[in-house]
């Protein structure tokens, strides 16, 4: 076995139980906090490595199928622009989550799609080239769309401004998926064999980032988690659920072909909780990183879940993550 396969059997072994990283974390979090909370230093910066990573995975021609199939790429990212923070606000009111926390499920919802929706497309028979380049649209976009649903939504409950969360999301978000790419480029033409190395290695770097994130959060709110309200979660379980069947909808009633409103579903129904964490902790009280939290543990769930039951319509179970999860 080359070292290269021991890289890949590593990525796909770390990123096969990420579930299973997360709630172990997130119990020892529970247990001993202070062992974790020093991480919410850095969570910015784990959530660029993980944007970098994501940068890794794209090229040229993910770009290229924007302008090659404009109508489904836009619908798709439309769906989850206007779908998800609709939502958010609406369980937020009907729910009568406290602000604090509501935030956070807001936060959520404006956030681009998340990386892991394209594994799951994948996982669930769907068109993985349109869940990438959604992704990808959704996550250049996020310095403008983001901040301006939080500030829209929540206007009058924060004092940050659209300018500070805006410059925020470039930094951790943009600016690591352009060098990502840029680096790809460089790596392909002029050492393939190490960017094949950085592809294989950086979903299990990518997973122990999210999971240090979720621990970190976890061990900032031992006690809002051991006394949450059934509401906090019944808004995460409504939240992503709707999400998922409002962009499976979407994309049916649009007459998308099936693998492509499977992609539509999980792209609006798995959103880059890994970017709300972190704008919880940097411009609103920790509590606000509650919902963001449970989040990127309950959609690792229900994904897969999803891709699951999408082969067994089509008569052809998981038998394995075949390829490797860049959680977040």
């Amino acid at each position: 076995m080359t070292a290269m396969d021991r890289l890949e059997q590593v990525g796909t072994f770390t990123s096969k139980y990420f579930v299973v990283w997360v709630l172990l974390a997130s119990g020892a979090a529970l247990y001993v906090p202070d062992s974790f909370t020093p991480i919410a230093a850095y969570i910015t910066p784990l959530l660029g490595l993980i944007m970098l990573g994501m940068g890794l995975t794209l090229t040229p021609d993910d770009f290229k199928r924007i302008v090659e199939r404009p109508r489904d790429v836009f619908i798709g990212a439309a769906a989850q622009w206007l779908v998800m923070p609709t939502l958010a606000y609406v369980l937020v009111v009907a729910l009568g989550l406290p602000w604090e926390v509501g935030v956070g499920l807001i936060l959520v919802g404006a956030a681009p799609g998340g990386t892991a929706s394209n594994v799951m497309t994948y996982l669930g028979r769907g068109d993985v080239a349109l869940s990438v380049t959604i992704t990808t649209v959704t996550t250049v976009a996020a310095p403008l769309v983001m901040p301006a649903w939080v500030v829209l939504l929540a206007g009058e409950q924060i004092t940050v401004t659209f300018a500070e969360m805006a410059e925020t999301i470039v930094l951790i978000v943009l600016i690591p998926v352009i060098a990502g790419l840029v680096l790809r480029l460089l790596l392909d033409r002029y050492a393939p064999t190490a960017a094949k190395a950085g592809l294989s290695v950086f979903p299990a770097i990518s997973v122990v980032a999210i999971v240090a994130i979720v621990a970190a959060v976890v061990g900032l709110n031992v006690e809002e988690i051991l006394t949450a309200s059934a509401l906090v979660v019944v808004a995460v379980l409504l939240h992503n659920g709707l999400g998922l069947g409002a962009g499976y909808g979407v994309g049916k009633l649009t007459g998308m072909a099936e693998d492509r409103a499977r992609a539509c579903a999980f792209e609006v129904g798995l959103q880059n909780s890994g970017l709300a964490v972190a704008l919880a902790v940097a411009f609103f009280d920790p509590i606000a990183a509650l919902i963001p939290a449970l989040f990127s543990v309950w959609h690792n769930v229900s994904g897969p879940a999803l891709a699951t039951y999408f082969t067994y319509q089509d008569g052809e179970p998981i038998s394995e993550y075949e390829s490797a999860v860049s959680a977040d």
